[in-house]
């Protein structure tokens, strides 16, 4: 029996965490004396074990069994072993993120293509720093990994999976989607190609990971517009696509999310152990994911996250912009009405203090100015504020310039800027809320204000990064930086104002960037302070490597920043 992929650490609290792994065949998963069958659907097998009674404020090490024998940690292993740390007794807590990831070789020909990847570099990192295992609390690792969006790549696959694709489907051959990932099994094929890398492997081991799925998880531009859906949806190859990507998203990546109090509740999972077979299994999975997509209400990719001792306050709210969007025109939304009901509930409506609030989604809630006015404009004339042409012309300019972001779904970012009135207003208001997204192949940090109401102490801000390692031409860089100048965001703004697109209730600037980079950035929260790292690839003596680019604590609004 082997370990096809895995393990993957996914939640953990003060004395429990759950482990994800692949088998190649059915059996009994073990770790730490804790034990799990697996499961399986369209020929894979799988298992999530829950382990109970680790140290609090402790690290332990960990090897995989299968049906007794172990199989991790892997013979020759040069990382250490990999290790649950439970929240740590110093009451401060570390949060790495990013997204867009792309699987290609480390040859020089994809370091030139694609850079080195920033996950191998931040593992790199962690193997050379102190054990954890006798150091106590001044380690600096990452207490949690966030990955927001693109771990896969379904319509660009990298060159070994179009290998596979190629010599699989001849007969696809002349299809416009050919090239592209088409259903469960093929979905598995980018899963090995993005996380059997030797480093990241063991990075994934011993971080415990958050995930959120975005557009290129199943198609660039994923729910754009209605316009984009129909078209879309009246394709052939499109069910298996869809059912694919939902189905396996929901057991690679979705699944490891929940706690062990809602893994509990969760129908899906449920059945998963409870049906006899694998056909039932693999129809159940088949059915729910189809339903995810015709009927976004009946399930939730949304989830929430407590970090950290209880005292620190660290929630994390991870929101799903990309499939519980409501795309009628007149009434669009990035989140329809279900999906922020279930936001407001865990934030706002939150029966426990929040000291510090990680609001992340896969596209930033705050873009350059210039880039928000120019969204702001043509979701108004794509909407009709300049006649049927300029409804055309708008919609094309979105589809062709991806202009789907908070920004161009004006209701939505409306209910954002309300919810975060709501934080501040409250009798015990967060020190601060850091906005964290990816997506935009670059990152930055903004500093925000409310105009509506004054909220000295909360400090909100927007901390994009993006990408691990995907990098866009220079063409894009330039775009990016033009749309971000002082003379660009006057004239988008006052082209925005033509179509009557009035002013959000919020000012913010970039504070930092943008970097165009392959990197990874850290939030460190320890009491009412917080420090953010932002940490670019780099490939030195021949290793890729971390280097530090910004290290800051809270930003102090100017006087009069506006």
């Amino acid at each position: 029996m082997q370990l096809r992929l895995g393990p993957l650490l996914r939640y953990v609290d003060e004395t429990r965490a759950t482990v994800w792994v692949e088998t190649s065949g059915p059996c009994e998963v073990e770790i730490l004396g804790h034990r799990a069958p697996t499961w399986s659907v369209h020929g894979h097998h799988y298992a999530l074990v829950l382990i109970e009674g680790l140290r609090p404020a402790g690290a332990t090490e960990y090897e995989v069994r299968l049906n007794g024998d172990r199989v991790w940690p892997l013979e020759n292993n040069p990382y250490g072993p990999s290790v649950i740390r439970t929240a740590r007794a110093d009451e401060s807590f570390r949060l790495a993120f990013g997204s867009c990831r792309r699987s290609a070789p480390f040859d020089e020909e994809g370091i030139k293509e694609f850079g080195p990847d920033a996950l191998v570099a931040l593992a790199e990192r962690m193997a050379e720093e102190t054990d954890p295992l006798t150091a106590g609390d001044d380690v600096a690792w990452p207490d949690a990994l966030l990955l927001l969006g693109d771990q896969v790549y379904a319509d660009d696959p990298s060159d070994a999976v179009l290998a596979k694709l190629r010599a699989a489907h001849g007969g696809r051959m002349g299809s416009e989607v050919q090239d592209e990932i088409g259903n469960f099994e093929e979905y598995t094929w980018l899963y090995d190609d993005a996380w059997l890398n030797p480093a990241v492997r063991w990075l994934l081991s011993t971080v415990p990971l958050c995930m959120l799925l975005d557009d290129h998880d199943l198609r660039d531009d994923w729910n754009t517009s209605m316009t984009w859906r129909r078209w879309v949806t009246s394709q052939p190859w499109w069910h298996d696509r869809v059912v694919g990507a939902y189905a396996s998203y929901w057991v690679y990546q979705h699944l490891g999310n929940l706690s062990p109090e809602q893994l509990e509740k969760d129908p899906t999972y449920a059945a998963m152990r409870a049906l006899d077979n694998e056909d039932e299994r693999s129809s159940y999975l088949d059915a729910f994911a189809w339903e995810a997509d015709e009927d976004p209400a009946s399930t939730r990719w949304s989830f929430y996250r407590d970090f950290g001792a209880r005292s620190l306050g660290v929630r994390l709210v991870a929101v799903d912009s990309r499939c519980s969007r409501h795309l009628e025109p007149g009434e669009r939304a990035m989140v329809d009405a279900h999906e922020w009901e279930w936001v407001r509930r865990h934030t706002v409506g939150a029966t426990q203090p929040i000291n510090h609030l990680l609001f992340a989604s896969t596209l930033p809630f705050l873009l350059p100015p210039g880039l928000h006015h120019l969204e702001g404009w043509d979701e108004a004339i794509s909407s009709g504020a300049w006649g049927p042409l300029g409804a055309r012309m708008g919609e094309k300019i979105r589809q062709g310039m991806d202009l789907e972001h908070w920004a161009s779904f004006r209701r939505s970012f409306d209910d954002v800027t309300d919810l975060l009135t709501d934080l501040v207003r409250g009798e015990d208001p967060p020190a601060s809320v850091l906005m964290l997204s990816g997506d935009v192949h670059c990152s930055y940090l903004a500093q925000a204000r409310l105009t509506t109401e004054d909220h000295p102490g909360t400090a909100i801000h927007q901390l994009t990064m993006s990408p691990f390692r995907n990098p866009i031409g220079k063409h894009f860089q330039l775009a990016f930086r033009f749309l971000g100048t002082r003379l660009m965001t006057a004239l988008l703004h006052k082209l925005a104002r033509s179509a009557r697109v009035r002013d959000v209730a919020a000012d913010w600037r970039t504070a930092y960037g943008p970097w165009f980079g392959n990197g990874v950035m850290t939030i460190t929260v320890s009491g009412e302070a917080w420090t953010v790292q932002v940490d670019h690839a780099g490939v030195f003596r021949g290793r890729q490597r971390l280097e530090r680019t910004l290290n800051f604590r809270r930003i102090t609004l100017p006087s009069g920043f506006i």
